[in-house]
């Protein structure tokens, strides 16, 4: 994909990256000791874990927090639109299979 110019280096305020980070590292170690509680079979059942995950995601507001992060990523790009009526943003996600339906998942990272 090609970027607009602008968007090929972005510069961060340090203490706005750490504020992200930190809200990542909540959700992630979280989930994942959620995970290990819930792992050994000891501590409850498959529903039980379902139903505290849930709650987590619910309670500790983790869709917005995940908007937040995205906003303050998203902050200081460049977002003109291009010839395509779209943004770089726009257009990176415009291929992404989100979740449509119960047993949708996807194992592909953008990341790793």
């Amino acid at each position: 994909m090609q970027l607009n110019s602008n968007n090929k280096k972005i510069i961060y305020n340090g203490e706005d990256i750490v504020n992200v980070l930190k809200e990542i590292e909540y959700i992630l170690i979280s989930l994942h000791d959620m995970g290990s509680y819930y792992a050994d079979g000891i501590n409850a059942k498959r529903d039980e874990y379902e139903k505290e995950t849930t709650a987590f995601i619910d309670n500790s507001l983790v869709c917005n927090r995940l908007a937040g992060i995205r906003k303050k990523l998203s902050e200081k790009m460049d977002l003109s639109v291009g010839e395509d009526d779209m943004d770089d943003l726009e257009r990176a996600c415009q291929d992404i299979d989100y979740w449509s339906r119960p047993g949708d998942s996807s194992d592909r990272s953008w990341v790793l």
